[in-house]
């Protein structure tokens, strides 16, 4: 399993959601765009694709934009990636039967390697992704300090 781009730029768009959630205040595209430095356009169609999957809502008028649609504790970074790339669904298509013997020791460990995958990714939530980039820019304070 890798992270692909989408994947990323979609968990540093919600980071950014994540960061400011308590405000409740939503932030427009173009504010997550110039912070994470993603493309708009792209980033556009991430949210679409997020607020379908019930991730994050969006807001209209002068003072709309974007805000999460649950609080970041309750929102895994697996339920991210499963709504942006499907990973459940590929998952099942590849579960099917092996050739050889040899196939089939191959999908069974590859199948427990996407199990440790998923768990991983089940115990972190958008909340934990803020604290450790907090933890990881105080580390960096102090490291030019």
């Amino acid at each position: 399993m890798e992270l692909s781009c989408k994947s990323e730029y979609a968990l540093l768009a919600l980071s950014e959601l994540a960061a400011r959630y308590q405000s409740g205040e939503p932030l427009q595209i173009r504010q997550i765009a110039a912070q994470q430095n993603i493309p708009d356009r792209y980033l556009e169609q991430l949210l679409a694709t997020l607020r379908r999957g019930g991730i994050v809502k969006s807001q209209r008028g002068a003072k709309g934009g974007y805000i999460l649609a649950r609080e970041p504790w309750k929102i895994t970074l697996l339920e991210v990636l499963v709504c942006l790339e499907g990973i459940e669904a590929r998952a099942t298509e590849e579960e099917s039967k092996p050739r050889t013997l040899e196939t089939a020791v191959v999908h069974e460990i590859w199948h427990e390697a996407r199990q440790a995958a998923n768990m991983v990714l089940q115990q972190h939530t958008l909340q934990n992704l803020c604290e450790q980039i907090a933890a990881r820019r105080q580390l960096d304070i102090m490291y030019y300090i």
